[in-house]
């Protein structure tokens, strides 16, 4: 677990503190300015060097994306239910809901892609999402930041993949790869993802100058097999599926350990009413759940003449003794039958 600030109350300008998504390749950039509108824009934007120029939207509520199908959707809300967050949505097929212990907040159920293209445009202010979502979609916008960078589950890695057999068989590393003499300008290696910024980035950066890419969002495990790719970039948990397909994962060929993140918008983050409040306590409940997991109370009767017995006893069994030691009460009966203490032990 990693909280990248816990204390919100006094953020400066900069916003420094949290963990921004910088172009780690800077180059030389020409200024271009253009508008663009978009249908889920109310009025245009302004685009500079490919980053969304907008100031934090006219409105009082504080929004939060959340994703609406799928395993990260149902973990997330589980997720906010065991910090006593409930979502409440009246209708299932609505796509807004609310918080009741969180006064002015409004969860939109978005596609985990459009909650971060959403976030950058300034229609949401905070956003639970995979960091693979982040990092693919927002592609080194400076305004957005990790707010939280590992809220324990959605766990798995973005990997490049090759077959098992064939030319590939001793091919063991990504270094191995790109000093195959096959890869040319006029067959250059085939890859098959549906990542589209960070599969080209990642492959130029280690060496691969020849490539082809070829987008899917599916069954990717099959286009090496069908010979419409070479290689695969993906999200792999267990490797199981790889295997099934004889596939492997090679060495330097993880772009990205993933799970799920709290993201937010830094412009809103400045200017928002009550967001930076909303964001503390929100930070506060998730820590700690998350420093609880793996913990347990344990409560037992036992028998003794004082508290002060029933302590050693506890603890001169260190496995018994908890963190810091028991709270023991008196069990009243209406029996005459010998005391008993009740033991807590955290």
């Amino acid at each position: 677990m990693s909280l990248v600030q816990t204390s919100l109350q006094k953020l400066p300008a900069t916003a420094s503190g949290f963990t921004q998504f910088i172009p780690s390749h800077p180059s030389t950039r020409i200024s271009v300015k253009f508008t663009v509108s978009c249908c889920s824009m109310s009025s245009p934007v302004t685009v500079v060097n490919g980053n969304v120029d907008v100031k934090a939207k006219e409105r009082s509520e504080i929004r939060l994306g959340l994703p609406s199908k799928g395993r990260m959707a149902s973990d997330t809300l589980d997720l906010l239910k065991d910090c006593q967050l409930s979502v409440r949505q009246l209708n299932p097929r609505q796509y807004v809901a609310d918080i009741p212990q969180l006064s002015n907040v409004e969860v939109w159920f978005q596609r985990p892609k459009d909650i971060v293209k959403k976030l950058v445009s300034g229609d949401l202010d905070l956003g639970i999402v995979g960091l693979d979502t982040v990092s693919e979609y927002g592609q080194g916008n400076e305004d957005l930041i990790l707010v939280h960078d590992e809220l324990a589950y959605g766990d798995c890695r973005l990997s490049l993949a090759i077959p098992k057999y064939g030319i590939f068989e001793k091919i063991n590393s990504v270094k191995e790869l790109a000093e195959m003499p096959q890869w040319t300008a006029e067959k250059p290696l085939r890859v098959a993802t549906g990542f589209t910024y960070l599969g080209p980035k990642f492959l130029k950066e280690n060496g691969l100058q020849h490539v082809e890419f070829s987008t899917a969002d599916g069954a990717l495990e099959a286009a090496p097999a069908m010979g419409i790719a070479d290689a695969i970039i993906d999200l792999v948990s267990s490797g199981t599926t790889l295997k099934e397909n004889n596939l492997k994962e090679i060495e330097g060929g993880v772009l990205l350990e993933s799970q799920a993140v709290l993201v937010a918008s830094k412009k809103s983050l400045l200017k928002r009413k009550g967001l930076l409040d909303i964001t503390n306590e929100v930070l506060e409940r998730f820590e700690a759940h998350l420093r609880a997991l793996g913990q347990f109370t344990v409560v037992a009767n036992m028998r003794g003449s004082s508290a002060e017995e029933v302590a050693e006893r506890i603890l001169s069994q260190p496995s018994l003794s908890g963190l810091q030691g028991p709270t023991i009460s008196p069990v009243f009966r209406k029996s005459d039958e010998e005391g008993k203490k009740l033991i807590t032990m955290p």
